[in-house]
């Protein structure tokens, strides 16, 4: 029999879980391969976390993941999980700019923070008459396209083509509360792939999204654009270890060390050392530099990592068991020129079904990112007390709320910095020389869930890969 292949997946967030589902599949099919799931803290999920209180599904992290990506849904197709996910309630996907102190819808139509619709545009109080002469001019008069080895700040870009006030009312309150950082920071093409290919096809973003909107087949119907679990999105957490071994899994389990050897690996975690023939990182990038940093030509790799750096989070979910009359829709973006702690708010009984009982009203604040590194360090007194000043001063809201969750996360959003995409080109190839070394997770091609899932099942399949080549020169 062929030798087993010992596999250590270190993290146990969604990338590493999935990498483990993936690889006790082969196992299964009678693949000569092991693995162990070292989690530093005493559960698994990372950021994936739900609360089930009083009716109410109150998510920690992600509430959901982009129905446009296909690898999480592949992810529950292949846990039998189809059937308990729901998409958004997108009949109501309204989503407000708070400008001048006051909800402003954005535009239907709108691709991003590109009009495919001119007249809501028109219309709009959103923006400025300079702000609408500017989508007009980008029409007909667009800027030259950037070169295809050029990278700029999402700012710049979208100065480019519209004016400053697109990237304060629109660029910067989406972005931060995606990749909790600023559009003076991201870069364009790691974080709007597909408005920069617009711009090298059509020049003009307007025309790229025009164009887009009438080539979309409209004989089906739309798909939402969220798509969640029924019953929370830890059930996708829950699903994935159900599968695995129980001696596979290691929780409370920090990795202290991790030695190159002759012929794999050795990792030290607490009171223990094993040797393994694969180690896939699935960690947040400062933290797999730190643990490579020891070994003979990391030097490159460890610098390039290191570059990428993580901002922190603060969600705060607020239950109220009386009615609350709210503006209809998803909730609200808040510039950074309205000068609040609040980056975001999410009206959660609007967004999915199923996740509060009728009557009761679930609200998502989200703060921090590069805007408010600070709120992290406040009591759990100071959020709440700023939470609910402030949703006061925007939604008149002065009740008392039946129940308030706080979640900090700490450097737990990788900001992808104007040259990610060639940083990280760089640091695949320097990564080769380790070829049983493999790193995944959130830091490297996207952020979200389904990028994610991604990430872990490129891990798997790269060591399946090598199982393969190794059975075919034996």
């Amino acid at each position: 029999m062929p030798a087993v292949i010992r596999v250590a997946i270190v993290g146990g967030g969604i990338s590493g879980l999935t990498t483990a589902f993936y690889l006790e599949q082969e196992r299964r099919r009678a693949t000569p391969v092991s693995f162990t799931v070292l989690e530093a803290e005493s559960r698994f999920g990372g950021m994936i976390q739900t609360e089930r209180v009083n009716g109410c599904i109150i998510e920690a992290g992600p509430d959901s993941f982009l129905s446009t990506k296909p690898w999480a849904r592949e992810l529950c197709d292949d846990l039998r999980l189809s059937a308990q996910l729901i998409g958004s309630r997108d009949g109501d996907r309204k989503t407000y700019i708070l400008i001048n102190g006051r909800l402003e819808p954005i535009p239907p139509g709108m691709q991003m923070m590109v009009p495919a619709r001119i007249a809501p545009m028109l219309t709009s109080r959103l923006f400025s008459r300079q702000a609408k002469f500017a989508m007009a001019r980008e029409y007909f008069w667009p800027p030259q396209a950037l070169n295809p080895d050029e990278d700029e700040t999402v700012a710049s870009f979208v100065s480019r083509h519209f004016n400053s006030e697109f990237v304060d009312r629109l660029a910067d309150p989406l972005l931060t509360g995606i990749y909790g950082a600023e559009a003076s920071m991201l870069s364009a093409r790691a974080t709007l792939p597909l408005m920069v290919d617009m711009e090298s096809r059509h020049r003009s973003l307007v025309r790229g999204a025009i164009a887009a909107r009438a080539s979309q087949n409209t004989s089906t119907p739309p798909q939402s654009l969220f798509t969640a679990m029924r019953d929370g999105m830890q059930r996708m957490v829950e699903a994935i270890v159900r599968q695995l071994p129980r001696e596979s899994l290691r929780s409370s389990q920090r990795v202290d060390s991790l030695k190159a050897q002759q012929d794999g690996w050795q990792i030290r975690f607490g009171e223990t050392t094993e040797d393994f023939d694969c180690v896939i990182l699935a960690l947040p990038a400062h933290i797999s530099a730190r643990l490579i940093a020891d070994l003979p030509g990391s030097e490159r790799p460890v610098e390039l990592l290191s570059e990428i750096s993580y901002s922190s989070a603060v969600t705060v979910a607020l239950v109220y068991s009386a009615p609350i009359t709210l503006p209809p829709g998803f909730g609200f973006l808040v510039p950074r020129s309205e000068a609040k702690r609040m980056i975001a708010c999410t009206f959660v009984h609007n967004k999915f079904e199923n996740r509060a009982p009728t009557g009761t009203t679930l609200l998502r604040v989200f703060m921090g990112g590069t805007r408010d590194p600070q709120i992290v360090d406040e009591t759990d007194e100071q959020i709440v007390q700023i939470v609910r000043r402030e949703l006061r001063e925007i939604l008149g809201l002065d009740a008392e709320p039946q129940l308030v969750r706080i979640f900090k996360w700490r450097k737990a959003m990788p900001q992808y910095a104007v040259g990610h995409l060639l940083r990280i080109a760089r640091l695949e190839m320097h990564m080769q020389r380790f070829p049983t070394l493999h790193l995944s997770g959130n830091a490297y091609h996207g952020i979200g869930i389904p990028d994610c899932v991604r990430a872990g099942r490129n891990a798997a399949d790269a060591i399946v890969r090598r199982i393969r080549s190794q059975r075919a020169l034996a």
